[in-house]
């Protein structure tokens, strides 16, 4: 082949192969930045993963809380109710005569007591038997010393009954002794609870 056509020939092949020659190098750090995405992605994708778990298990842990929590005793849950009647019984009982004198040692002295009552009642009662339990809701008038009684409401009988008594003592003036009377021997020991002075005059007839 002549000098110049052999020169042809090798420029034609250089200018045909040029647009396609790839470094083999450039193939290298082009999969190496393809790797290095893709585990970049993998990654923030585990994390996302990650923390989307750890949300909705706290999400359902607090769920479960809320909605199946700890439920109250239901003989706490009778103590609560018939406490709190007690406290309305006596209220009413005083009177608006003699509400402001009385209620704040009633409820620091007296009330705890009876609460202490209520619950050992309670406490021998079945849960079945509790449903029927109620306070009565009409305290003695005047001079009666009837606070309230608890009674089973299927056969109207009292189980406990919670009494008040005016008491005159030479030199020291009035008292008023708060007191219970179980069923179990007809009512007829007298079981005291605690005491509240008023003072040397007459106090108000009750509910007055």
């Amino acid at each position: 082949m002549k000098l110049w056509l052999r020169k042809l020939v090798v420029a034609f092949v250089a200018v045909m192969t040029l647009g396609i020659y790839i470094p083999p190098i450039t193939l290298t750090a082009d999969a190496d930045e393809s790797k290095d995405t893709i585990s970049e992605k993998s990654n923030i994708n585990d994390e996302r993963s990650t923390t989307a778990v750890s949300e909705n298990e706290i999400e359902e842990e607090q769920w479960d809380q809320e909605t199946f929590g700890d439920f109250p005793d239901l003989k706490e849950v009778y103590l609560e109710q018939l406490t709190e009647n007690a406290k309305d019984q006596a209220f009413m009982k005083f009177g608006p005569r003699m509400i402001d004198r009385l209620e704040d040692e009633f409820i620091t002295d007296i009330l705890p007591a009876i609460e202490d009552v209520l619950e050992a009642v309670i406490a021998q009662a079945d849960e079945d038997e509790l449903r029927y339990y109620a306070i009565t809701e009409e305290p003695a008038r005047g001079f009666g010393e009837r606070i309230f009684n608890v009674y089973d409401m299927r056969n109207q009988s009292d189980i406990v009954r919670f009494h008040v008594r005016r008491e005159n003592r030479p030199l020291e003036g009035y008292w008023f002794n708060f007191h219970y009377h179980l069923s179990d021997d007809q009512f007829e020991t007298h079981h005291n609870i605690g005491e509240i002075y008023w003072d040397k005059n007459i106090p108000p007839k009750w509910m007055s």
